[in-house]
């Protein structure tokens, strides 16, 4: 039959039309929609599968994390107020306490091979401070200081390293006193004490340092910062808890205990300050003692030793009475830009690291100048620049106060020297003597507290270029003086506003 067209043209049948094999083949089911689509399902089911698979991965490792964060030790011993060793305390902070051990590394690159002897069986030593800066040495003349005064190693070296230095032997008479800040103290105080803390410290800063050595079995530890119970962070020193409640008191808030009123980051600064500070030997007893009464400033500290009538020794060549700063981390820390916005000492020598969802400071504890990561971890997560601009930036910091450095102590030596001759030769008269070597107090510290503090001018720029200042000004006062001019020059200049303890301006 023929094919008929309707109204549309179109073709239309009543029978089947008769097609080739070919056109059969290709009018057959396709993939997706023939006899093949049985593989469909099993495509399908392989996808979710897979997606299931995922998930349940995502979702076990969030789990996790939340477990990680919820409980970030595991506990494998029982810690308390009797477990001094660290290396137990790192049996459940495996990370800390390797971190920890480092300490022992040269991360300053200052470490100096030697020969170990009987006497001292270090095998390193660090570079001497008076041998690369000798009018430290003049400055330091009749102290023990300018015998032996080397660079500063991590935490594992502070008991070794002052066990072995020439400064602690016998001959010049240390107290006990001096072990407070290089061993872990808790242990001590408990021995000395009989479980009481606070008659441990007096009864240690009494003994000399020959005595009181023999009760320390390790470094600063764990326990030296730690709650063991909680891992809180706290303060074991005496000296700093009624330090601290006198700097507090100044801010007028009063009965200032610093385990119980505290923040967390505020400790993160505390405990770093129980240590790094100005202080001396107080009494008969010699104790332990923070100058903070009147501030924490170095005008602060000279004021507070002029009125308590404090001395540390007499200058060997030009007689005067001086005042030795010790290692004012903490009070020139107090006066810069990174206090007055809240930034600690651990912000920036402990850097958070991330373990897993956990964040784990640094135990290390180190220049954050370090290297790159340390930049990185600590500087960056404020400052938007690179790990080179933010090394720059300290570089010009520290050079400019270098710069400052290297004019106060010549204005000091000529200080020294001149007052030497004047007296030899009789060309100034006593009277004039005496403020002359008043002067050189007044300088001498000021010099000494800034070089002796670690931070190399970084911790408060302006402030510690100001000093240093002020203090060539003094000794070039102090050399008019003996020439018979008298200047308006000894009080030091008004600071604006106090920066105490991470109070915001």
């Amino acid at each position: 039959m023929s094919p008929t067209t309707d109204n549309n043209d179109k073709p239309t049948t009543t029978e089947a039309v008769e097609r080739t094999p070919d056109e059969v083949e290709k009018k057959k089911p396709t993939t997706w929609t023939g006899p093949r689509k049985r593989w469909v399902p099993i495509v399908v089911l392989l996808f979710v599968a897979v997606v299931a698979a995922g998930l349940t991965w995502l979702l076990t490792n969030i789990f996790q994390h939340k477990e990680e964060a919820r409980n970030p030790f595991t506990k494998v011993v029982e810690l308390d107020d009797s477990t001094y060793d660290p290396a137990v305390w790192g049996k459940n902070f495996p990370i800390q306490y390797e971190q920890y051990k480092k300490t022992a590394e040269d991360t300053d690159g200052d470490f100096v091979k030697v020969d170990p002897t009987a006497d001292d069986p270090r095998e390193y030593h660090t570079l001497s401070r008076i041998e690369m800066e000798p009018r430290a040495q003049l400055m330091w003349r009749g102290y023990a200081f300018s015998v032996d005064y080397t660079e500063p190693r991590g935490h594992e070296w502070a008991l070794e390293d002052q066990k072995h230095t020439q400064r602690t032997q016998p001959k010049f008479k240390q107290p006990g006193t001096c072990l407070n800040c290089h061993a872990s103290m808790p242990e001590v105080y408990d021995k000395l004490g009989n479980g009481d803390r606070m008659a441990g410290f007096h009864a240690m800063n009494s003994m000399s340092y020959e005595e009181a050595v023999q009760h320390a079995s390790s470094t600063i530890a764990c326990i030296d910062c730690h709650d063991p119970k909680t891992m809180e962070l706290r303060i074991t020193r005496p000296a700093f808890m009624e330090g601290i409640k006198k700097a507090k008191a100044l801010e007028g808030i009063t009965d200032y205990d610093v385990n119980r009123d505290a923040t967390n980051q505020e400790m993160r600064t505390y405990v770093c300050a129980q240590c790094h500070v100005e202080y001396y030997f107080a009494g008969e007893g010699k104790t332990l003692t923070f100058p903070w009464d009147k501030g924490l400033t170095a005008y602060d500290a000279m004021a507070y030793y002029d009125e308590v009538g404090w001395t540390d020794y007499k200058h060997a060549e030009s007689g005067a009475p001086i005042l030795k700063a010790q290692h004012p981390d903490f009070e020139t820390w107090s006066q810069g830009i990174h206090a007055a916005n809240g930034v600690t000492c651990a912000d920036c020598h402990m850097a958070y690291q991330r373990n897993g969802a956990a964040k784990v400071s640094n135990h290390q504890i180190m220049s954050p100048m370090a290297n790159d990561e340390t930049i990185n971890a600590s500087c960056l997560t404020c400052h938007h620049s690179t790990e080179a601009e933010m090394r720059q930036r300290v570089e010009k910091i520290q050079t400019t106060w270098q710069s400052s450095l290297n004019v106060s102590f010549t204005a000091l030596e000529g200080l020294i020297n001149d007052i030497k001759a004047a007296e030899a030769n009789g060309t100034a008269t006593e009277e004039q003597l005496t403020l002359a070597r008043d002067y050189q107090r007044k300088a001498q510290f000021v010099v000494d507290y800034s070089f002796s503090e670690n931070g190399r001018g970084f911790h408060a720029p302006q402030y510690s270029v100001s000093m240093l200042n002020q203090a060539t000004d003094w000794a070039r006062s102090g050399q008019l003086a003996l020439r018979g001019v008298s200047v308006e020059n000894g009080v030091p200049p008004a600071i604006p506003e106090k920066h105490m303890p991470n109070k915001k301006n």
